[in-house]
């Protein structure tokens, strides 16, 4: 904003929800975000991209929801699996049976299914069982003093050691040390999320960074150079 700069998602995703704009908002976002992955999928240093969308309560409750994104994957002619749909715990205590069969619908598509802020709501073995996830996302809040309090560290293990046994990859969330990151990986926990890697960047400025971390990475280069803001692609 001209005004006030960056604003926040926690200032206005609330304001968007209560005045309904999170509706038309989400549907802009979903269709832009298809077309982002027609245009990388032209290019081979970001065909392999994925890209994860979140997904409000009152966006997922519309009838038409699962169509809606059958459209804009068929519009752009996008391949189904690069789109991940983020959903949040909270949305789990309304109608979990019409959530379960659109997640379902969704899954038959071959749309990716995340469960975001893990930890932080209404999750539980049960409701774990009955969705059909790909991965789950351990909340930022119990990564931040992973370090120093056993019982975030008793958590994110427990976290690990679920979506293993339930065969769903697990993302961390809210990583900006070194040391969180080594934790993780050593329990397991291999995909990262957070300011250790990168800042929200611009879209040219990040395509820029895969573009030079998938050159560095053809090299056999372990990692990228400090200076750079995010890790290489997989060779």
């Amino acid at each position: 904003h001209p005004e006030l700069g960056m604003v926040s998602p926690g200032e206005f995703i609330p304001l968007a929800e209560k005045s309904g704009l999170i509706l038309p908002i989400g549907d802009w976002v979903l269709d832009r975000a298809c077309q982002q992955l027609a245009l990388w999928a032209q290019t081979p240093a970001l065909a392999r991209l994925v890209l994860a969308v979140n997904v409000s309560a009152g966006q997922f409750k519309q009838a038409d929801f699962v169509s809606c994104v059958v459209a804009a994957l068929d519009h752009h002619r996008v391949e189904a699996a690069r789109l991940i749909l983020e959903l949040t715990e909270s949305m789990l205590a309304d109608d979990l049976d019409d959530m379960v069969h659109k997640m379902a619908q969704l899954k038959g598509w071959g749309v990716g299914l995340s469960l975001d802020d893990f930890g932080t709501g209404y999750s539980s073995l049960g409701y774990l069982k009955r969705l059909p996830l790909d991965q789950v996302k351990i909340d930022a809040s119990f990564v931040r003093d992973i370090l120093t309090n056993a019982h975030d560290a008793a958590i994110a293990r427990t976290v690990v050691a679920l979506a293993r046994e339930l065969q769903l990859e697990v993302i961390a969330e809210g990583v900006e040390q070194a040391g969180q990151r080594d934790f993780l990986r050593d329990i397991g926990c291999l995909n990262y999320q957070g300011y250790l890697f990168s800042r929200p960047l611009p879209l040219a400025k990040f395509e820029a960074a895969i573009r030079a971390s998938s050159v560095i990475s053809r090299t056999g280069w372990s990692q990228l150079p400090l200076e750079s803001p995010l890790q290489p692609l997989p060779a």
